[in-house]
């Protein structure tokens, strides 16, 4: 049993390591589930078609709504998981609300450390992994994407984040692993596996 996470900007390929990390498992008979942040639920969905398509929202409004979505997944789905045994894999987590609303936005990261602790019950993840993309390779592959919200920010938002993700990795060393996201699949995928196997 694992409570994985997969960070980084969009573009990175965590969607991809995802079900990668799923089919390995899964060909190996581990329980496991999968799951996103924003959404998970029908509650979580509900938000992040909001949160994706809203040009308007105040950044306070956006944290909390992240954070209303983080805690109905945390309560309905990753919690009960962990609880009988089964590993789960998460596409983003509290991390996330650190780099884009701390770092990115500008809100206080005291309050969100906070509001991340209220919403997951102090959970964390035994294992974060950030897959690190230049901000220049990542707004050229999200270029082919349909683009959001955080799509359209500009690349001094996008540095921000990355420097949030920096800071965190080299706050919590044990518990993250940094990875080059310019790599091939294959590659990130075994260097993942090779990390994740101990923790199960």
């Amino acid at each position: 049993m694992a409570f994985i996470v997969f960070e980084g900007g969009d573009g990175a390929g965590k969607s991809t390591q995802c079900r990668s990390l799923l089919h390995r498992l899964r060909r190996r008979g581990y329980p496991v589930v999968i799951t996103r942040e924003p959404g998970g639920t029908p509650v979580g969905e509900s938000l992040r078609r909001l949160l994706k398509s809203s040009q308007n929202m105040s950044n306070m409004s956006e944290l909390l709504m992240f954070e209303a979505a983080r805690a109905q997944l945390v309560e309905q789905v990753i919690r009960p998981a962990l609880l009988i045994g089964e590993t789960v894999i998460c596409d983003r987590f509290t991390a996330s609300s650190i780099a884009y609303q701390g770092y990115g936005r500008g809100l206080d990261l005291g309050l969100i450390h906070q509001l991340n602790g209220y919403a997951t019950g102090e959970l964390s993840p035994d294992l974060t992994i950030w897959l690190d993309l230049p901000v220049e390779v990542s707004m050229a592959r999200r270029e082919q994407s349909d683009g959001d919200t955080f799509d359209s920010a500009a690349p001094e938002f996008h540095e921000k984040v990355r420097e949030g993700y920096s800071a965190l990795s080299e706050q919590n060393p044990g518990r993250w692993l940094v990875l080059d996201a310019t790599q091939s699949p294959r590659e990130l995928a075994r260097t993942i596996w090779a990390k994740v196997q101990p923790l199960l």
